[in-house]
């Protein structure tokens, strides 16, 4: 599928740009790695489990949905509000600018057309700031 002649964010066109499952886990499994090795990372690396398996699935489960595709998030795991899943953490700008950085670094690993990284990263932006949001009245 040409997606060039395709909105972003309207039905599965952003999961299709992805690459689906296959492409969400890749991009999944990156992010986790820059995590788990950037410097810079390691405040939040510390706030996930040692074992980052049931947390990969996590991620990957709830992008197929958030970009338009099956949800398997609610399928296997319920309902989730992102801020509210993160609101016992502490989390500012250093750890949410250490999680774009990751997410960042991840795309620029995929063979994603660059509007959709340029897209995908924009959009993360929003999530990341109403966890902070949410985060800072705890603190």
């Amino acid at each position: 599928m040409n997606l060039q002649n395709h909105s972003y964010g309207i039905q599965d066109n952003s999961y299709q740009a992805a690459g689906e499952l296959t492409g969400l886990t890749k991009l999944v499994d990156d992010f986790y790695d820059n995590m788990s090795t950037f410097p810079e990372a390691k405040i939040i690396r510390d706030m996930h489990p040692k074992d980052l398996t049931l947390s990969r699935k996590k991620l990957v489960y709830f992008l197929a949905g958030w970009l338009g595709g099956p949800s398997l998030y609610a399928e296997h795991f319920g309902g989730i509000s992102i801020p509210a899943s993160h609101q016992h953490l502490v989390i500012g700008n250093p750890e949410g600018d250490a999680w774009l950085l990751c997410m960042e670094k991840a795309l620029e690993k995929q063979p994603y057309q660059e509007d959709f990284k340029t897209y995908l990263i924009e959009q993360l932006k929003f999530p990341t700031e109403r966890i902070k949001d949410v985060c800072s009245q705890n603190t």
